[in-house]
């Protein structure tokens, strides 16, 4: 490895031959042969695979082009070792080398060779060999290109040929899999591979060739056999490519369906050709699906390794995502033939239900898949299957004995009506059985039961809350009012978190009524309950203040104002009338207990923050701000905000935030402060004064000190100033001097920092703060000669420290937005006073100086030419970064340290972009999003 390391710095320039003296030595001995090959493999890795980031991007252009061109000589020694050795551990090497090429090399050496042969005739059969081999005939299969088309359909003919004498299609691949050694499961996982790349890429060459149907039946049916193989990454491979087929048949044709309950017989009229060719395979990938399903996220009760029905607490995020995979080309085979589907799934649900295939692991697989088809029918079709899987997992229900029975056909029913929105809004019969239904499930104490029916129950409010605010046909009231009715019974059984999910469903549904004086009026209703505790408490209060040390009593105050936060952050703007009902006694409240905790932390010392009754104390605080911040945020009269809930907030929660010891500090104050700068924006200009008073410096003493303390404080002291920077900057012009140093100083502060969010956050700032100033002509001049070339040497210091690549793209931008400040003029005072000339010469010297002094290893031409080109890139901030990686290369390569992290954000992005590229793909198929996921005003 080291080797190739120097290899990387002194070939070709240096050590021009290393080529041919690396194969003419090889030619000498088998064993230095072996060795040289693995030098071979290595070198090819570094410069094809890794080389990113690494080296700069001319050398690594450099690199592969030489390879490139001397590759012929490589190529003849793995042909002559290929044909004439006898020595397995040699080939085996050779062929592991080959492997690490066929990704890069001119593709006349494939396919105008005997090479694709060779590794079929020769190697493909041989134990020893075959994997390795199986593994070049993927990555060539891979190659993505038009001509040699003759040569890949041989590839194919001749691999299928040898496979069937290998391992005859009539094999259980299943029960050989997992009898099998290592190396005969690795064959059959780079089988999987195989195919699904060939036929990725190259299986419509195979289609349109009638001659070749059979063999590509026969590839079919291998892939089936593999998919059935208990290994979940050989199913993920497999999955891929059903996707893939599924997807691209549908896509082919949206629009036409391939069955039709009127037309008896086999024969499909209306079907593209493509999608007859495949319907025998498809239906057996739709049984796959249907039995193997994955778990969806929802559901909360699962069979443990014991076999005992329990709660899930860790979401199994590979789970989820196998989930979504499966999930979605189940719907894509869906909507090629619903029917098929449709036949399959009532058939296992009879099973279910006579008991022939009756498990707990049957039952559940199936009903996933049944919930994860919603939308991908047509709505007639759909609510005729509902309906009949509704009867008959309600009828298993009664059928089976036993609570652990009960819990899994009780998950199973409240997962598929969760799914089935768009039903539950047609059928208000079936929404309200369904809901009170939910009801029931919310006595059951069996693990997990409960959680789900209040996580469904919110789900389904959300997506139907209007229904439940309007007089149904056949009812006498809205719905909503048989519910606050029987709150009471309802309720009585839940856990206190349940109970806070049940109060936003509920929440939602108020939210959906328009009449202002009905909704106050469901508003009281709603929150009778809560407030009948808070007023009794309230008044203990007042005849004695005590009462609140009480631990059973600030554990109710906590619960209480958890149930108002989650009902305000459904209900919205329109909570104003209970926020307004509590809020000045919730504020006395909080001045209260903060006395108490400040007591107690004077007498005991700070440790007394971790009892349980100081924590409980201090929930009740944090919810307070929470419920303020979150009305604020949903509010939409930002006057009336302003002059009716923001004096008596600050009066309540500034100065008791400046007394209070540092641990005894909410960081709720200032992420709620944030919140309120943020929605009031100018209404709030004038306070910023008074907030900077009590917050900014007694905050700034806790976070300085180091990276790690306080971490919430951190990240809430930021977002604050992030929110005062962009809506009321004037603000910032209005405090001393001394003030706004701070206030710069913590800005350096934020973008040095170690915590990723919080260094991105300082940057915005600073890049907002700069632009801010430029627009503040009186300010502006001042503020450049104090501070400009002080920002310029911090930023210069983070863009250089390897800790901070992922900021690259905010480096360059806020560099070059300061490079065309100079260069444009739009700075006059002069920024260094003892020698006033030009100040773009003066930068430039200056940048120059800053870099030599850090590394001195650099020389001169080096450093000029790139201070040249902050100047003449600063219009063009893609190649200004570019510019400015290459730069960071140059000081890596002579440090020897490793250089992979300075891609980081393209690959972050590039990911980001992919991600919402797909969600676009998946928005235009019907069914394919979960229904919970697609936003409301598309759906209701």
């Amino acid at each position: 490895m080291i080797l190739v390391q120097i290899l990387k710095q002194e070939w070709p320039k240096h050590w021009p031959t290393f080529i041919s003296d690396i194969v003419g030595a090889s030619r000498t001995s088998e064993s230095l042969c072996q060795n040289n090959m693995v030098i071979l493999k290595l070198l090819s890795e570094e410069v094809f695979d890794f080389s990113s980031g690494q080296i700069t991007q001319v050398k690594a252009k450099h690199l592969k082009d030489s390879m490139c061109n001397e590759f012929s000589q490589i190529f003849q020694l793995c042909q002559f070792v290929m044909e004439n050795s006898q020595n397995a551990p040699l080939v085996h090497a050779t062929l592991e080398t080959l492997l690490r090429f066929l990704n890069w090399i001119p593709l006349g050496y494939i396919f105008e060779t005997k090479l694709i042969s060779t590794l079929i005739y020769k190697f493909l059969n041989v134990p020893m060999f075959r994997n390795v081999s199986l593994k070049c005939l993927t990555e060539i299969a891979g190659v993505s290109v038009s001509q040699y088309e003759e040569q890949f359909v041989t590839l194919f003919t001749l691999t299928m040929m040898q496979l069937k004498q290998m391992l005859p299609l009539n094999t259980n691949i299943r029960l050989a899999y997992s009898n099998g050694k290592d190396d005969e499961q690795n064959f059959i996982q780079n089988l999987s591979l195989f195919l699904c790349t060939f036929l990725k890429e190259h299986g419509q060459l195979i289609e349109k060739r009638s001659s070749l149907r059979e063999t590509l039946m026969e590839a079919l049916h291998y892939m089936l056999l593999v998919s059935e193989v208990e290994e979940t990454e050989i199913f993920k491979i497999c999955l891929e490519y059903w996707n893939h087929l599924a997807a691209e048949l549908y896509r082919e044709s949206p629009f036409s369906t391939s069955a039709s309950p009127l037309l008896s017989g086999s024969q499909h009229f209306d079907v593209p050709p493509r999608r007859q060719l495949y319907l025998p395979v498809l239906s057996k990938v739709r049984l796959l699906m249907v039995s193997r399903m994955a778990k969806p996220e929802e559901v909360l009760v699962v069979e443990n390794d014991q076999g005992e029905v329990v709660r899930e607490f860790m979401k199994d995020t590979d789970s989820i995502n196998l989930y979504k995979n499966m999930r979605e080309t189940l719907v894509y085979l869906t909507h090629l033939d619903y029917v098929d589907t449709e036949r399959i799934m009532t058939e296992k649900l009879h099973n279910q239900v006579n008991g022939t295939e009756w498990s707990w692991k049957n039952l559940n697989t199936l009903c996933w898949a049944i919930g994860s088809i919603s939308g991908a029918m047509h709505e007639e079709d759909e609510k005729r299957f509902l309906v009949t899987v509704i009867k008959d997992l309600l009828g298993l229900c009664e059928q089976k004995r036993g609570k652990d029975n009960k819990a899994i056909i009780a998950s199973n029913i409240m997962y598929i009506v969760g799914q089935y929105p768009r039903f539950l809004r047609a059928h208000w019969k079936f929404l309200k059985t369904v809901v009170n239904k939910l009801f029931e499930f919310m006595h059951e104490t069996h693990d997990g039961v409960q959680d789900m029916a209040c996580d469904t129950f919110i789900k389904i409010a959300q997506k139907c809350r209007r229904h439940f605010v309007q007089v149904q046909v056949g009812e006498v009231m809205p719905f909503i009012d048989e519910i606050l009715n029987n709150i009471n019974t309802i309720i009585c059984d839940l856990q206190p978190q349940q109970v806070h999910t049940f109060y936003e469903a509920v929440g939602y549904m108020i939210g959906a009524q328009t009449d202002q004086t009905v909704q106050e009026h469901l508003i009281e209703k709603y929150m009778l309950l809560p407030n009948q505790v808070w007023d009794s408490i309230i008044q203990q209060a007042t005849k004695n203040v005590d009462i609140l040390k009480d631990p059973e009593t600030v554990k109710q105050l906590g619960s209480i104002l958890k149930t108002n936060v989650r009902a305000c952050k459904a209900v919205g703007h329109p909570f104003v009338i209970q926020l307004g009902r509590i809020y000045l006694d919730m504020l006395n409240v909080y001045k209260c207990l903060s006395e108490n905790i400040s007591a107690a932390i004077q007498a005991n010392g700070e440790m007394v923050t971790k009892q349980p009754l100081i924590r409980s104390m201090r929930t009740v605080k944090r919810e307070t701000l929470k419920l303020i911040s979150g009305w604020v945020s949903r509010s939409n009269d930002p006057q009336m905000v302003a002059e009716n809930f923001v004096p008596p907030l600050l009066d309540a929660v500034l100065i008791d935030y400046q007394r209070n010891v540092p641990a005894a500090r909410e960081p709720e104050v200032l992420s709620t402060m944030a919140i309120i700068v943020n929605k009031l924006g100018g209404h709030i200009t004038a306070e910023i004064p008074q907030i900077f008073d009590a917050v900014f410096e007694c905050t700034l003493n806790m976070i300085n000190k180091d990276f790690e303390e306080y971490p919430e404080h951190r990240t809430n002291f930021f977002l604050l100033l992030q929110a005062v920077n962009s809506h009321c900057f004037p603000a910032f012009l209005a405090i001393p001097p001394a003030q706004f140093k701070l206030v710069l100083d913590s800005i350096i502060w934020a973008f040095k920092h170690t915590m990723r969010n919080v260094a991105d956050t300082g940057l915005q700032i600073l890049f907002t703060l700069l632009q801010n100033v430029a627009q503040e002509e009186a300010a502006a001049q001042s503020f450049y000669q104090t501070y400009f070339c002080d920002i310029l040497q911090h930023i210069f210091s983070v863009v250089t420290d390897t800790s901070h690549t992922a900021g690259l793209t905010m480096h360059a931008s806020i560099l070059a937005y300061m490079f065309n400040l100079v260069e444009e003029g739009k700075i006059s005072t002069p920024l260094n006073p003892g020698n006033p000339v030009n100040n773009q010469m003066f930068i430039q010297e200056y940048v120059a100086n800053l870099l030599k002094s850090a590394f001195p290893h650099l020389q001169d031409a080096q450093v000029k030419l790139f201070v040249t080109g902050l100047f003449s890139l600063n219009q063009d901030i893609p190649a200004f970064k570019e510019h400015l990686r290459d730069f960071l290369v140059q000081i890596k390569e002579f440090a020897g340290e490793d250089t992979s992290d300075l891609f980081l954000e393209e690959r972050e992005t590039a990911l980001r972009q992919a991600q919402e590229e797909k969600h676009k793909l998946q928005m235009s198929v019907p069914g394919i999003l979960n229904p919970h996921e697609i936003p409301e005003e598309m759906c209701d």
